[in-house]
């Protein structure tokens, strides 16, 4: 099928190539079916497994770590334990498959390491909620240990879940050195950079505000806050002064913390409020007093320019508190309901407490409140308000780690694909914060922290303590695991077994590349850079590639609410995993999102199935002992040596586009050539030697078939592992399977330009021969008189061809003259260098030919006038986008040109009808 392209690297696919006027590949009963069952009927599911069983009982994703071969190394990306693949998971292993692939055919010692991340906050909570649900039991009640285990046995089903996804996309990974960031082994690394930065004073303990979820209890990193646009209140409360000279009034949206309040702030600059600094205010509800205080924090155009200061609910208020050496008063509980500093309020949920407090202080009229949209932040894992909360937390020290980070990138040792990813990256390093390390769960790697009740000496430790090494009293460990992202930021360099530096470590790292999603280049990319660079001197990989979100087919996420995910395993039911593989490669250019189109993986299954036939075709007329080489070129036919050009160009530039991950483009070059050139043309022209009786062409087109088609599938492979494969192992070949076969090299082609110009042109006058019994409604099984008039140039070239156009074209008779006469009845096309003549002599009613034109005149002389007016309409010119006007305009163009021809059709039909001929 002819390709669209739609920009960005976007292209779909288009049929019917009788429409194109190109030929159809067809295998008739006539042509023989005695070698079909060597390839058999196409069945995906069955080979599917039985090929991926085979590949891994052979060991051949196995990466050997004595090879002399150079290695080539990339980690996948962990999916977490807490379900089933997704759409965008699909597209992420796709594209990690096809570059190992490829580099494993290229010659690499290739390693693709798989595994699963323990996803912290993200598994408890799915754990929990089944607990509650088929128990009624929260983790409490059934205790850490018991709980724990719980997750264990989660993790056990998902794991098996997701393992066998990944290997029904055909994912080429080496099982045997699958990972899992809980495993004992990276579990040590965990262990071994935690200590080591707290060594170095870059892991420290400390109360400070942090981002807090009520519901799973837990402290957040500012990446995992997703902030929403919410329209909520601002409350003015009235704060009365303890002398009763009046009252001054502060703005807030979250009136329940004001029981935490320690001071009023303004600027000392704003001359309104100069003579009240110092004095001291009555908190309303309460009988305690707070000061004014001056600080330049406070911006005096914003509210009423006097704020309350609340150090343990508000980051900003920490710092003022801070300077000013103020209390900070926590005034709610971890799981969001407020304390006994609430007074008559405590036991409340804080958006209960709200309603009330602000009724109270509404009948005290110490309270105004007015509409007010705001950004609210909202943990990103169950979607609950998420509280500044003061706490004691773990936290890593970002400025000394961020500096190198940012430096390998600007210097090109780590690079963005699109590059214009490294801006995002090194806008979050330049703002970056200290990082909260610490969550209050149970699953995860645990703290490795441990508390003297008796002395108060925190001990850190590579191993367990059980005694105090200062006093010898007992110890307690740090209940608080590590965030999630701590142990996926070592992910490159602990999969190698690190901190052991020798064996897969030594071999393999750093990786060359990285394939992600650009929704978190700040959760993971950019930590595993600067811990790998602070633990290993390295960066972790060479490339990191972008690609974008897979949306639905009207370009929004999917999402349950709205009913529309795609699940990649019914789709593989459905059609194959080789067509979705190929739609998700091909769907966009990297860094853009695409759109998932049912119809675009039907038509990559047709392109399955064309190849499918192609290729019983070719087995089918082999002859014994036939191999895989070419013939001299001077054996080979005019199509044997084009098809030979052909294929060494998609080499070439298909190789080029792949190792720049220009994937959809790849894929592109080499669909038209399996599409076009192999199927649609150089079949049909095969015939010409396979089925005639000149004995000595049949062989060099024989061979010719079989080295382009192996070649051509191994070049496929990377796309489209399954059914590459089956048709391999069908065909004589040397070697176990094609993914070790070698990548097609340009060095074993011949480059034949005259051959290509030759064909091209050839192609081109079976085209203009089609198109003209097309229009002329004379189906190509009715035979029809030829006459060519070439020019001097191309006179041998058609006499060469000649048995190709008598197959494609079906000619009662064929004469290639320039001197040639044309026929008096005639449908005529003119080339550059070739005057064509379908004789309709005997064929075509005039009288009907003549009402038919009449009738098309008749139409298009409509759609031209009211095109004509709809375009000197200035309201519509005026109004209407400009690309509806130009496309207005183009479709105008073209109704003109097609009835200029009608009319010129109308005057020839006219003239032949009266006896007078034609010209």
């Amino acid at each position: 099928m002819p390709f669209v392209l739609l920009g960005m690297g976007v292209f779909l696919f288009l049929g019917n190539v009788e429409r194109w006027g190109l030929p159809a590949m067809t295998i008739s009963a006539e042509e023989g079916t005695d070698r079909q069952e060597r390839l058999g009927t196409y069945n995906a599911a069955e080979m599917e497994k039985r090929l991926y069983d085979w590949w891994v009982e052979r060991g051949f994703f196995t990466a050997d770590r004595n090879s002399s071969k150079k290695p080539y190394t990339i980690v996948m990306p962990p999916p977490n334990v807490t379900g089933v693949l997704h759409i965008g998971h699909a597209l992420d292993n796709t594209i990690q498959d096809l570059l190992i692939r490829m580099k494993r055919m290229q010659g690499y010692d290739a390693l693709w390491v798989p595994g699963s991340d323990h996803a912290g906050i993200a598994t408890q909570t799915r754990v929990e909620a089944q607990l509650a649900k088929e128990e009624g039991k929260t983790r409490h009640e059934l205790g850490r240990a018991a709980f724990v285990e719980r997750v264990w046995s989660w993790k056990e089903q998902y794991a098996d879940v997701i393992r066998s996804q990944i290997r029904r996309l055909g994912a080429s990974c080496d099982w045997s050195r699958e990972r899992f960031t809980m495993d004992p082994g990276l579990s040590r690394a965990v262990r071994e950079v935690f200590v080591s930065l707290y060594e170095r004073e870059l892991i420290y303990r400390g109360k400070y505000i942090i981002n807090w979820c009520p519901r799973c209890e837990t402290a957040l990193s500012d990446i995992e806050v997703e902030h929403e646009d919410t329209e909520g209140a601002l409350y003015h409360i009235s704060y009365p002064f303890v002398d009763g000279s009046g009252s001054l009034t502060v703005a807030t949206t979250r009136p329940e913390t004001m029981f935490g309040d320690v001071a009023v702030a303004v600027n000392p600059n704003d001359e309104r409020y100069r003579p009240v600094v110092g004095k001291l205010l009555r908190l309303p509800l309460t009988a305690r007093e707070i000061p004014v205080i001056a600080d330049e924090y406070v911006d005096p155009e914003f509210g009423t320019g006097a704020v309350k200061i609340t150090p343990a609910h508000d980051p900003n208020d920490f710092e003022v508190g801070f300077r000013h050496k103020l209390a900070a008063i926590n005034v709610m509980d971890q799981d969001g309901k407020l304390n006994e500093q609430a007074g008559a309020f405590a036991g409340l949920d804080r958006f209960a407490a709200r309603k009330k407090i602000v009724e109270d202080l509404t009948a005290t009229g110490l309270l105004t409140k007015s509409a007010h949209s705001h950004s609210v932040g909202h943990c990103e894992r169950c979607g609950t308000v998420v509280e500044p909360w003061l706490s004691t937390q773990w936290f890593v020290r970002m400025q000394p780690l961020a500096e190198p980070a940012k430096e390998v990138v600007e210097s090109g040792a780590v690079r963005f694909v699109p590059d214009r990813f490294a801006k995002t990256y090194g806008y979050w390093l330049d703002n970056i914060r200290d990082w909260c390390i610490s969550r209050q769960l149970w699953w995860g790697h645990r703290i490795p922290a441990f508390y003297c009740a008796l002395c108060g000496e925190t001990t850190v430790s590579r191993t367990d303590v059980t005694v105090c090494p200062q006093c010898g009293g007992a110890v307690t460990q740090d209940e608080d695991v590590l965030d999630t992202w701590f142990s996926s930021a070592l992910w490159p360099f602990s999969t190698m077994g690190w901190p052991d530096e020798e064996g897969d470590f030594a071999r393999y790292f750093p990786t060359q590349v990285l394939s992600t999603g650009f929704d978190i280049i700040y959760f993971w990319v950019a930590r595993m850079i600067f811990t790998s660079l602070a633990f290993t001197d390295q960066a972790p990989f060479q490339d990191v590639l972008m690609h974008g979100l897979v949306r639905d087919d009207q370009g929004r996420k999917f999402s349950k609410s709205l009913g529309n995910g795609v699940d990649p395993m019914e789709v593989i039911d459905s059609y194959s995993a080789d067509a979705l593989r190929f739609m998700l490669v091909t769907g966009a250019a990297l860094g853009q999102d695409m759109r998932f189109y049912t119809e675009r993986v039907e038509q990559a299954q047709a392109l399955v199935t064309k190849i499918w036939n192609a290729s019983r075709f070719v087995l089918m007329n082999m002859a014994p002992g036939v191999k895989s080489a070419l013939p001299d070129k001077a054996q080979q036919s005019l199509a044997d040596r084009y098809i030979v050009h052909r294929l060494a160009q998609t080499v070439e530039q298909a190789t080029r586009e792949l190792e720049a991950y220009q994937f959809a483009e790849a894929g592109k070059r080499i669909y038209e050539f399996f599409w076009n050139d192999l199927c649609d043309w150089y079949i049909e022209l095969s015939k010409v030697s396979l089925y005639g009786t000149d004995e000595r062409s049949k062989e060099p087109t024989r061979q010719t078939l079989l080295f382009v088609l192996d070649r051509a599938l191994r070049l496929l492979h990377p796309f489209m592992p399954f059914v590459t494969e089956e048709i391999w192992q069908a065909l004589p070949h040397d070697g176990e399977t094609i993914m070790r076969a070698a990548w097609p090299d340009v060095a074993d082609m011949v480059i034949d330009d005259g051959a290509f110009a030759n064909m091209s042109l050839v192609m081109d006058v079976i085209r203009a021969i089609r198109a003209l019994r097309q229009e002329q409604n004379i189906p190509l099984g009715k035979k029809a008189a030829l006459t060519l008039r070439p020019s001097a140039s191309c006179q041998d070239v058609l006499q060469v061809a000649a048995p190709y156009i008598e197959r494609l074209c079906n000619p009662s008779a064929l004469v290639i003259d320039q001197n040639a006469a044309p026929p008096a009845e005639r449908a005529t096309s003119v080339l550059t260098d070739v005057e064509i003549w379908l004789s309709l002599e005997g064929l075509v009613d005039t009288e009907a030919e003549r009402q038919r034109l009449d009738e098309e005149l008749r139409r298009l002389d409509f759609e031209v006038e009211r095109l004509v007016g709809r375009l000197a309409n200035d309201s519509f010119v005026a109004r209407a986008p400009q690309a509806v006007v130009d496309k207005e305009r183009e479709k105008l163009l073209g109704y003109e040109a097609r009835r200029a021809k009608v009319r010129n059709e109308l005057k020839r039909v006219a003239t032949v009808s009266s006896g007078q001929g034609a010209e």
